[in-house]
C-alpha cells in the first residue's frame, strides 16, 4: 500500500522520502508551543491582532521552532519577539532590517518577518528601510502603523497627519506625513501590500501571500493605539462606520505606476496587495558571487588559498 511521502529537515540537508505516517514526521506547532510572555501592549491595542495572525500563520504553514525568526527594533510594536517562543532579537532603534538583513543572507533556508512601528520604520530606521527594499533582501517587513510614538506617550511621527496635536506639536502637527505605500513602491520593495488589524481574515491573507513572495515584501497594517490616538483608523472599519475597500479586481499589481497612484488615494483608501514583482534578490545575487569565487579556488588547499591573499598585500 502506498503512503504519501515528506521531507525531513535536518543540518545539512533533508531526508527525503519519510512516509508521512512515519514516527519521523513532525507536527506543526501549536500556539501554545509558539507563545512565550503575557503580551505587555495596553488592553485593546491593534499590535493584539497581528500577533494572533502571526501565531495562526506559523500553525497553518506548520513551521518549526528552528525556522521561525523574528527580528524587531524599538517600539511598542516591536516588543513582538519577546512573546513568541522561537529564534528571534529584539534590536536597536531604527536599526532591524540592517540586522535581518544578515541573517536573511547567511540564512538562505528562513523566510524572516520583521515586525515594526512607524516610528522605527520611518523616522530613525528610515533609510535603511529604503535600502533595504532597493536591494530586495528576501523577508517580510510588517510595520504596525498607528500614526504617533506610543510608547514615548503621545509624541508625533512621521505617518501623523496634519493638525495632530501631540506633546511635540501642542497646536497640532504642520509637516506633511510620509506616505509609506509611496515610499515603499519608489524605493524599490517588489512587495507592498496594505492591510488594517481590523479585518484579521486580511491580515493573514496579506502575511501568507508576502511569506510566499521572492524578495522585499512590505506589509503596512494600520494598528489603533487606544491610548494615544483612539478612534484614528474608524474610517477604514465598517464596525465603527467606515468603509474597508479592498483594491480593484482588475489592478494590475504589476504596474508600478498603477500602484503609486492608487496609493494617493485619500484616506482610508484601498486594502490589499498594490504591487509585486519579479527581480532578482540579494540573496541569489550575493550566492553567485560567492559560488564564482569558491570556482576560482576550488583545486586549492586552506593554507594556499591564504597564501595568495597575504601576497596579493605584499
Amino acid at each position: 500500500m502506498s503512503s504519501s511521502l515528506t521531507d525531513i529537515p535536518v543540518r545539512g540537508g533533508n531526508i527525503t522520502a519519510v512516509p508521512a505516517n512515519s514516527p519521523l514526521e513532525r507536527k506543526g506547532l501549536t500556539k501554545k508551543e509558539i507563545a512565550a510572555d503575557h503580551p505587555t501592549w495596553c488592553p485593546g491595542c491593534g499590535d493584539f491582532s497581528v500577533l494572533a495572525l502571526y501565531f495562526k500563520l506559523i500553525e497553518k504553514r506548520k513551521l518549526w521552532h528552528e525556522k521561525i525568526t523574528t527580528v524587531a527594533g524599538i517600539g511598542c510594536s516591536s516588543r513582538f519577539p519577546y512573546f513568541v517562543q522561537a529564534h528571534g532579537v529584539h534590536y536597536i532603534h531604527g536599526r532591524a532590517l540592517p540586522f535581518a538583513s544578515g541573517i536573511s543572507l547567511s540564512r538562505p533556508d528562513l523566510h524572516l518577518f520583521v515586525f515594526g512601528g512607524d516610528g522605527d520604520a520611518f523616522s530613525i530606521g528610515g533609510n535603511h528601510f529604503t535600502h533595504t527594499a532597493r536591494k530586495n533582501i528576501k523577508m517580510t517587513y510588517v510595520v504596525m502603523d498607528n500614526w504617533v510614538y506610543g510608547l514615548t506617550k503621545k509624541q508625533t511621527s512621521p505617518t501623523s497627519p496634519l493638525g495632530f496635536k501631540s506633546k511635540t506639536d501642542i497646536g497640532g502637527a504642520t509637516d506633511q506625513p510620509i506616505n509609506p505605500m509611496k515610499q515603499a513602491i519608489a524605493a524599490g520593495a517588489t512587495f507592498v501590500a496594505r492591510t488594517t488589524h481590523s479585518n484579521p481574515n486580511h491580515v493573514l491573507q496579506m502575511m501568507e501571500a508576502a511569506m510566499d513572495h521572492d524578495g522585499f515584501s512590505f506589509i503596512e497594517c494600520l494598528s489603533e493605539c487606544v491610548e494615544f490616538y483612539e478612534g484614528a483608523f474608524d474610517a477604514s472599519n465598517p464596525r465603527k462606520g467606515g468603509v474597508f475597500n479592498t483594491v480593484p479586481a482588475d489592478h494590475d499589481v504589476t504596474d508600478e505606476l498603477a500602484a503609486y497612484k492608487l496609493s494617493g488615494e485619500a484616506f482610508p483608501g484601498k486594502f490589499g496587495i498594490f504591487y509585486k514583482a519579479t527581480r532578482a534578490t540579494k540573496n541569489a545575487n550575493e550566492a553567485k558571487v560567492v559560488a564564482a569565487a569558491r570556482e576560482k579556488t576550488a583545486s586549492l588547499k586552506d593554507w594556499e588559498i591564504l597564501q595568495k591573499s597575504f601576497d596579493r598585500l605584499k
